[in-house]
């Protein structure tokens, strides 16, 4: 008689930790729920984190491209630009090194770089002779060769951060001396 009751609580105790073991079906539509309007309430921060982190990171790329061709300028002593090209409404930049009077090659490493289509591009540089674009020419010294206090400039904006009322624009600036700066702000 013994063995049988304890073959019975052994039993029980079993069933018990099985029942323990799972979740109804109204625990996980409870949860399903609730994390489904965690992530709705949090839909809007996300999408605009995403678009700050896509036109400062547009920006950064300009300005170390700017920042390297005026270090390889001073390092090779051969002048050195960064020039932008409008290519049927997408936008490109290059580093590219003068070889010799008026002959300008590509960077080894640098590849043409592509600013995204979603943000608007606001080109504010001189003309660079002899080629269809604007850019900066950096001396060996590290000046701007072709430096115009009215044309410094190149800004990106963002659409999507105006509508949000959001800082939504970016300006990369440079000056005569050779410096870069990256400047926040709103249109």
């Amino acid at each position: 008689m013994k063995e049988i009751v304890q073959e019975k609580s052994i039993e029980d105790i079993k069933m018990g930790k099985l029942r323990q073991r799972g979740y109804t079906f109204i625990e996980v539509i409870v949860v399903v729920g609730s994390l489904g309007m965690i992530l709705a309430a949090m839909y809007p921060g996300i999408m605009n984190t995403l678009e700050t982190r896509g036109i400062v990171k547009s920006a950064r790329n300009i300005l170390t491209t700017m920042q390297r061709a005026k270090f390889q300028a001073v390092r090779t002593k051969f002048n050195h630009r960064v020039g932008f090209l409008d290519d049927g409404g997408v936008w490109y930049y290059i580093n590219e090194r003068e070889d010799s009077p008026g002959t300008w090659s590509t960077m080894p490493g640098m590849l043409r770089k592509e600013i995204p289509e979603k943000l608007i591009v606001s080109l504010n540089f001189p003309d660079i002779v002899g080629v269809p674009s604007k850019g900066v020419v950096f001396s060996p010294l590290g000046f701007i060769t072709n430096f115009d206090t009215n044309l410094n400039s190149i800004s990106l904006q963002s659409d999507k951060l105006r509508k949000m009322g959001q800082p939504d624009l970016r300006v990369v600036a440079v000056f005569a001396g050779g410096s870069v700066h990256l400047i926040k702000t709103g249109s």
